[in-house]
This record gives structure tokens, sequence and C-alpha cells, in this order.
């Protein structure tokens, strides 16, 4: 089955549109490229935002967009998707951008082990971009690095509830869905994880914690 990831990347229109992710969900399983392009344009922002503030990069985090949707798509194509547990789609986009992040980290750390080696041997590989666009991207790269080194110091299933709810704006429900655990152990490791910011970071960063 060929990708229409292209297709959509490119903005192409889709028709009427379905208000709810359920039906979409349904076409999707029959492999219905137009409930994929559906659910890109609902979802592709937060599935960005997301995968940006895993990776602090906004070319790896677009790569990560592209790589959740084919993926998606793939398992359509396979008859590997199963039946929607929520009423929206986001849990499982994500869940599925999760994986693709830890992917894309792990190739990361090779490349830039190799550039580093590369670097030491013929001087830099890179050529800079002065454009205030770069500079603007460079900046916010910079601040989520900042951000992340922070959040370190509190557990991985803490901050992985961060992610989900207070910067993705998961419900309880989404969030246990994502992470295949119980409300309840959410909520406690949301709980946990506010306690332990407080004095780490500046409390707005944590907004939806609540």
């Amino acid at each position: 089955m060929s990708t229409p990831i292209v297709g959509v990347l490119m903005g192409e229109g889709t028709g009427q549109a379905v208000d709810s992710d359920r039906e979409l969900w349904e076409r999707l399983r029959s492999a219905d490229q137009v409930a994929l392009t559906e659910l890109f344009h609902r979802y592709s922002d937060a599935v960005y935002n997301f995968a940006f503030r895993r990776t602090s990069s906004w070319s790896l985090a677009e790569d990560i967009v592209q790589a959740t949707f084919t993926a998606l798509w793939r398992r359509a194509g396979e008859g590997r998707i199963d039946v929607l547990a929520l009423d929206s789609a986001r849990p499982v986009l994500l869940t599925i951008a999760r994986y693709e992040c830890a992917n894309v980290t792990r190739s990361g750390r090779r490349l830039t082990a190799l550039r580093q080696r590369l670097g030491a041997i013929g001087g830099s590989t890179t050529t800079p971009d002065h454009s205030a666009l770069a500079a603007e991207k460079v900046d916010d790269e910079r601040a989520m690095s900042e951000l992340r080194r922070a959040l370190a110091k509190v557990p991985a299933d803490q901050r992985e509830v961060i992610e989900l709810v207070a910067w993705s704006g998961c419900s309880m429900a989404e969030a246990a869905q994502v992470l295949g655990v119980p409300e309840g152990t959410v909520k406690s490791r949301l709980a946990r994880a506010r306690r332990r910011l407080t004095g780490l970071i500046d409390l707005d960063t944590t907004e939806g914690l609540r």
C-alpha cells in the first residue's frame, strides 16, 4: 500500500469534515486515506509540540510527526489498528509519537557521536544558518534544553505525566492510556512531580499541574 503522507503534509484538502474521532478511526481501520488526512490536520500540531518538548529540537519534531503518521498508515494497511478506546484519537497518536521519539533520540545520539568524530578529524561538519528564523528556533531549543535539564531531577515516570497532562493537555484518562497505567497512578505521579518541581523551576512552567 502506497503511503499518502506526502499528500497529507502538503495540505491537500479532505472534503467534508467529520466531527467524531471514532468515526474517522473506524474508516482508518479500513485504510481510508481521507480519514488519515483528517486526523493529521486535527492532531499534527499536538504531536509536533509533544515531540519538541521531548527532544528539544524542532527539526527532530518534524521528523517525528511524519514518522508517527507514516507508522499509523502502515498499521492501517496491515489491519493492525484496534478499536478506539476513548473518544479522542490523541492518546493513540501520542503513544506512537512517544515510541518514535525514543527511536529518534537513539539515532540522534549515534549521529552526534559520528559528527564529533568527523569534526575532530576534519573540522566543523555543519554550515551555520544566520537567518532570524533559525536564530529564533535555536533560542527555543536552548530554552527547552534548559527546562529538560531541570526536569531531569524528576523521575522519568513523573516527567512523562508532565509532558502529557501539563504540556499536551491530555486528560487523566488519556494520559493513563498512553502510559498504560491506571488513572489513579497518573494523578499520584502528577502530584509528586509538582512537589518536586517546586523550587527547581518557575512554577509558571508547570501551569496545568494543579
